[in-house]
């Protein structure tokens, strides 16, 4: 069943998200591929930058505290798009449902401490191949105003 295109413009949020150093820890180890012990996120590999896991050579660095990695983003800024799809009147079949894809626009790092606020919107809602796509916008902005990170999600929905 195609999805009604009444529905663009329809917007989610604000989600509001507070940024812990810990959690950019863990994140980066995780993604950087440590090898996690009993207790701990593991030991960083040679390749993960100590920005985002060492307080101090991060307190040292250009950014003055650690940061997160990129990607880390996804945890808070997928809000408006998981509200969109879980939308009963929107009414997304999630069973027929697959990730299309996902943008992200990074405008600034995203420091511990930091109170991210995300909204956003259906942008776009069309067919194509007997599939419905989904298209959901995010911007995400810290406790200062500053956009730190625009996204642009996508669901197909299989028919």
């Amino acid at each position: 069943m195609a999805l009604d295109k009444r529905f663009i413009g329809r917007e989610y949020g604000p989600y509001s998200y507070t940024v812990g150093a810990e959690k950019l820890r863990e994140f980066a180890l995780a993604v950087g591929g440590a090898r996690p012990g009993a207790g701990t996120p593991g030991e960083p590999p040679p390749h993960v930058s100590p920005l985002l896991y060492d307080a101090q050579a991060a307190k040292a660095g250009p950014y003055g505290d650690l940061i997160a990695f990129p990607s880390f983003a996804v945890v808070f800024a997928v809000r408006p798009f998981s509200a969109a799809i879980a939308d009963p009147e929107l009414a997304v079949n999630m069973l027929m449902l697959v990730h299309g894809e996902q943008e992200l626009e990074f405008l600034d790092v995203m420091r511990p401490g930091d109170v991210m606020t995300t909204t956003g919107r259906i942008e776009n809602i069309f067919d194509k191949a007997r599939m419905s796509f989904l298209v959901v916008s995010s911007e995400s902005r810290n406790q200062h105003g500053k956009t730190v990170v625009k996204g642009t999600w996508t669901a197909v929905i299989r028919g």
